[in-house]
């Protein structure tokens, strides 16, 4: 195959992008924005931004001089506003050169803060819904200019061409689309109001919306945001911005709290939900920008630890994505992130100073997220710790209420091992606490800190075996026959087999088994059998002694009373088997397959033996 002559430019000569506008429009669609629904957020901001450059040039002018007005009568959509216009130069420069923004030229770049839109692209996701964009605008900044008609098509072309004034006779903008046979789920006169309530609610020009019916124009935004309004009582005030909430989020919140960071123009609230969420779990926060709704799903506005409440909030000096669907994470986003992380502490300290109930409620729906807090924050750790709700011996108690009847805790490292000695503890008068959930351990530890009388250690499975008796003498002697084969029966385990006596006495068994013990005991397992390879020598290295797990029997039990005084060897051996399966699945700690093994013969065993003794 030939390839045509290409005409080469001179060298160095500068050339210029060629740009294929559907392949672009497809880009926007699929990847920049989230639905063709934002077109229209896309052109109520942008006469936001014009009646914002009006305003500068008329700034006695009242406060409804001007507005925004939208049509939709499911043949055309319509968008007109009585911002700062476009003069034919103006149209030329902004409209036709992609990635251009009226808001970037000249003086205006200075101020662009005051503007939503800063990106210049904007009007190319009205090709979402169309195939073509009919603009007409008057500028107001030259009132002698005409009126200007700016045609642009989905294959990249446009036409310009000037008007008489009497086309336009006041000055701004009016944006026509005439949607595409598939974009009617987004231009339905019913569906554009919604979505103008949706985008618009919180705007501060007046927004209002015809259907072509004949009707008045229906307000879009009839009332300003619920924290701008004035109220009769502080209670009026509280209940108004809980029932916004309810509305918006779909729940009655606990409780409110409002947001002002007057150093970036913040204003919202933010809602305590009423039930516990997943750990970890986010949710997306509503977030305004100037009024224009920029995401409902603003995960970064407040830190991981605040999963316990939704916020909505409008603010003047965050800065949007060129998608404008989400925050730019710069320094002023983080520093609004820990102001308000402050605003959520400050209400916490509240509650635990002057409202009891509410902190009462509010900690059983999240200890979980205040525990995260309290592990990073010494004066949240200080208010609250007190207070938090712990798995305990003396079942579910905040430590205060623990640290009453024992002045000595001892915590677990997991939930298996605080599942295996709970009851023997409880029985023993010792004061035990699940330190296996996420913080818990780590906080427990940190009593003393609080209450200086309390003092707090691991628990050591010495400890415990210390406060079980030991049998006299003849007892120890007489189940030595039977002890020895256990111990022979469990030796693949690295299993230990003590006889004592502990209450309650419904338990036969107490098995000591730590995972810390059992990886020890795994490594050097492998450490023997790579003895003489290159592994061997390395976890030859690492290895220790390996601690040996002890399945302690209670002589207080009447089947193991019973067990140690078998005498038949094979019978004696499976009866230990079992009290051993039994003892570990009282653990809740996941059963190796060897000893899931073990239960199903030890229990096959027992059952054939007892009807061989029936028969």
């Amino acid at each position: 195959m030939t390839l045509p002559d290409i005409p080469l430019s001179p060298a160095g000569a500068d050339r210029t992008f060629q740009v294929d506008l559907r392949g672009l429009v497809d880009l926007l669609s699929h990847h920049l924005y989230s639905s063709p629904r934002v077109y229209l957020r896309e052109l109520m901001q942008n006469a936001v931004d014009a009646l914002t450059a009006r305003r500068r040039l008329e700034p006695a002018a009242p406060a409804d001089a001007f507005g925004i007005r939208l049509y939709a009568d499911g043949s055309v959509v319509r968008v007109e506003d009585d911002g700062v216009g476009l003069t034919e130069g103006d149209v030329h420069t902004f409209l036709a050169t992609i990635g251009r923004s009226s808001k970037r030229a000249e003086k205006i770049a200075e101020q662009r803060a005051d503007f939503i839109g800063q990106f210049g692209i904007g009007l190319l996701s009205c090709f979402l819904v169309a195939d073509e964009i009919h603009v007409l605008s008057r500028s107001a900044a030259t009132p002698q200019a005409p009126a200007v008609e700016w045609r642009g098509r989905g294959d990249g072309s446009y036409t310009v061409r000037t008007l008489p004034a009497s086309a336009r006779p006041r000055p701004g903008t009016t944006v026509t689309l005439t949607p595409r046979a598939d974009a009617g789920e987004w231009t339905r006169p019913a569906q554009v109001h919604t979505l103008a309530r949706h985008f618009g609610s919180l705007l501060r020009h007046p927004v209002t919306f015809d259907d072509g019916t004949g009707g008045p124009g229906a307000p879009v935004n009839p009332e300003p945001a619920p924290w701008a309004r004035t109220y009769p009582t502080p209670g009026a005030r509280s209940r108004a911005l809980a029932a916004y909430g309810a509305e918006v989020f779909g729940f009655t919140p606990l409780d409110t709290i409002e947001l002002d960071l007057p150093a970036v123009g913040l204003k919202g609230i933010a809602c305590v939900l009423p039930e516990a969420v997943p750990a970890g779990r986010r949710h997306g926060h509503r977030v305004h920008v100037k009024g224009m709704l920029l995401s409902e799903q603003a995960e970064e506005i407040l830190p991981e630890w605040a999963f316990f409440v939704r916020c909505v909030v409008d603010a003047e000096s965050l800065r949007p994505t060129a998608s404008r669907e989400s925050l730019y994470e710069d320094d002023t986003l983080a520093a609004v992130r820990d102001a308000l992380a402050e605003r959520l502490r400050a209400w916490i300290a509240r509650a635990a100073a002057s409202d009891p109930d509410l902190l009462a409620r509010f900690l059983q729906a999240h200890h979980l997220a205040v525990k995260s807090l309290a592990v990073h924050d010494d004066e949240i750790l200080r208010m609250l710790l007190p207070w938090l709700p712990f798995e305990t011996t003396d079942g579910h108690s905040t430590l205060d209420e623990f640290a009453r009847t024992h002045r000595t805790v001892l915590v677990t490292s997991s939930v298996e091992e605080f599942r295996q000695v709970a009851a023997i503890a409880s029985a023993a008068g010792l004061g035990v606490v699940n330190g296996g959930y996420t913080y818990d351990r780590e906080l427990v530890h940190r009593l003393p800190e609080i209450r200086p009388e309390v003092s707090v250690a691991d628990l050591d499975p010495a400890t415990l075996t210390a406060h079980l008796d030991p049998v006299d003498r003849e007892t120890e002697l007489a189940a030595a026959a039977y002890l020895a084969l256990a111990r022979d029966a469990l030796a693949v385990f690295d299993c230990d087999v003590a006889l004592r006596t502990f209450q309650p006495a419904s338990a036969p068994a107490l098995l000591m088994d730590s995972r810390e013990a059992r990886h020890e005991r795994t490594r050097s397992q492998l450490a023997r059998e790579q003895e003489g390879g290159v592994w061997g020598d390395i976890l030859g290295a690492l290895r220790q002694e390996a601690p040996r797990a002890q399945l302690i029997l209670n002589q207080l039990n009447p089947l193991v009373r019973t067990a140690v005084s078998i005498d038949e060897p094979e019978l004696a051996r499976t009866s230990a088997e079992a009290l051993y399966g039994q003892a570990a699945m009282l653990s809740r700690r996941p059963l190796r397959p060897a000893e899931s093994s073990l239960i199903n013969r030890s229990f096959l065993d027992l059952l054939a033996h007892a009807l061989r003794k029936d028969s």
